[in-house]
């Protein structure tokens, strides 16, 4: 119960600081669109890989398991969050259009935990030298 709980506030925790540091730079979404989106492609991978690093060091086997699952987990605990406040909120967008604006950008945080528990996994299967 512990882990999961870890995963899904871990996952939490890259919303919070995306949706922190999207409300303090929302202006350049109007003035500077590119830059906007940019930056928010860097925080979310800066959160994915800060909190799966984190994640691994307790992770003694199946890394690529674990990051298959936190991925998912994070991903879907991020466009969740997401939704409740753009398809409910003030913001009022329909699915396709969150999806196309903002969710598919979250695909980073399976790419990074998939990428980080495959190396793990690979990295425990050698032989030591």
């Amino acid at each position: 119960m512990k882990k999961y709980l870890k995963i899904v506030l871990f996952g939490f925790f890259t919303w919070l600081i995306a949706f922190v540091v999207s409300f303090f730079i929302f202006p350049l979404k109007t003035s500077q669109r590119p830059l906007f989106e940019s930056i928010m492609a860097v925080v979310v991978t800066i959160c994915a890989v800060l909190f799966a690093v984190r994640y691994f060091r307790k992770v003694k086997a199946s890394f690529l398991q674990e990051g298959v699952l936190i991925g998912v987990v994070w991903f879907l605990v991020n466009v969740v969050l997401d939704l409740l406040l753009f398809m409910e909120g003030p913001m009022k967008m329909s699915f396709a259009d969150y999806m196309a604006d903002i969710g598919l950008t979250y695909l980073i945080i399976p790419a990074v935990t998939f990428g980080l528990g495959y190396s793990l996994q690979k990295k425990a299967a050698r032989p030591p030298d």
